[in-house]
């Protein structure tokens, strides 16, 4: 595998990702922000922040099997959600624990979290990018 992560001494650890991705791949691949459009350009999930999330995560794992690698290539994910505050926390959660079982992963990738003002299209609530390393 390409990425190795890490929770190096001193940082605290975080159960849900890792503060350190260290790649040592051959090829780059950056995966525009996701959202939770199916196949057909349907939004799935209307007003579901978890249902949303999960689509999310499934498209970035759709786009890293067409660039030859999957979500185990992750070297870093960047959230964004529309009027974040934390106690959305559990859905999101909820929508990377469904995404995770049905992909056959545990994403631990660094992440970074930004509540935004709102996206491109009303009805999204979340947009996921994704920066993969694969061999």
């Amino acid at each position: 595998m390409a990425i190795t992560m890490m929770n190096p001494g001193g940082l605290p650890e975080i159960d849900v990702y890792r503060q350190v991705s260290i790649a040592s791949g051959s090829k780059l691949v950056f995966v525009a922000g996701q959202v939770a459009w199916d196949a057909d350009g349907v939004t799935v999930g209307e007003g579901d922040l978890a249902a949303q999330v999960e689509q999310c995560y499934l498209n970035i794992g759709t786009a890293l099997s067409g660039a030859g690698g999957s979500f185990d290539d992750v070297a870093k994910l960047t959230v964004y959600v529309v009027d974040w505050t934390p106690d959305k926390m559990p859905l999101l959660l909820e929508g990377i624990t469904r995404a995770s079982a049905k992909l056959g992963i545990t994403p631990v990738p660094p992440a970074t979290l930004l509540g935004v003002a709102a996206l491109d299209v009303p009805d999204h609530l979340v947009e996921v990018e994704a920066t993969a390393i694969i061999d």
